[in-house]
């Protein structure tokens, strides 16, 4: 078996390493990277023969990942190693939204050390179509996804939006399954989380954490752009409105 490619979620990781040390470089002998080697062979994110590998994850190769990270950062001035895509774009992301990116680096640690992330079992759609994750990581698509499958919360949020509007419609585009589809789409919705990814952390989610929404905007609020965090309703609404063309319905 080959090492498995690096994910979003350990990129991630080593990025904001990189970031903390003012975009250098750690050497394998760091106590940071020492500790980071340990915590990414904990993620539940890759088959059981690939921790069999002796390099995998290993200090060295974390190391290796950091010197990926500090050459290829537009400040640094001399020859950069060769990397793959997704190590260019979590580089382009900690540089355009550093902030963002080192809270979901800290969400992703705080739901390892809590147990939480292992907890969770894979979610359908956690990865798109395309093959990719958000970039903040699968583990944190997969805890907003679980949350918002969770049928007591989805329960209580349809309660609430019908006695406060009287009618469950997309907060998006204002579909109405029951207008539509008469008694068959009587109190049918989806329900999309929409607290992004990684400011959510290990607090309890929250009915205003919720929106409703039809399944083409669910599809839509989720579907992955590198860069992009979790999609909500209001963010949607304005990509479809400057999407639609003048005259268009």
């Amino acid at each position: 078996m080959r090492t498995p490619s690096w994910t979003e979620d350990e990129l991630l990781l080593a990025g904001a390493l990189v970031v903390k040390n003012g975009w250098r470089e750690l050497r394998t002998r760091d106590r940071e990277v020492q500790e980071l080697s340990a915590l990414l062979r904990s993620l539940p994110i890759h088959p059981p023969e690939a921790f069999t590998l002796p390099n995998f994850r290993s200090p060295d190769s974390v190391s290796r990942k950091t010197t990926d990270f500090m050459t290829n950062h537009g400040l640094y001035k001399g020859r950069a190693t060769r990397c793959g895509k997704p190590t260019l774009l979590m580089i382009e992301a900690f540089t355009e939204r550093e902030a963002e990116m080192l809270q979901a680096a800290q969400a992703v640690e705080d739901g390892i050390g809590s147990g939480e992330l292992h907890r969770i079992p894979p979610q359908p759609d956690e990865v798109d179509e395309t093959g990719a994750s958000a970039i903040e990581g699968r583990l944190l698509v997969r805890r907003a996804l679980a949350r918002e499958r969770n049928p007591k919360l989805r329960a209580q949020k349809i309660k609430q939006v019908r006695q406060r509007e009287g009618s469950l419609r997309c907060e998006v585009c204002d579909f109405d399954f029951a207008r539509a589809y008469g008694h068959l789409g009587e109190g049918f919705i989806e329900v999309h989380h929409t607290t992004p990814l990684h400011v959510s952390g290990t607090r309890e989610t929250g009915l205003d954490d919720l929106a409703c929404v039809c399944a083409n905007c669910h599809r839509m609020c989720h579907r992955c752009r590198p860069g992009e965090s979790w999609r909500t309703p209001a963010a949607l609404r304005e990509r479809m409105r400057k999407s639609t063309p003048k005259g268009g319905h």
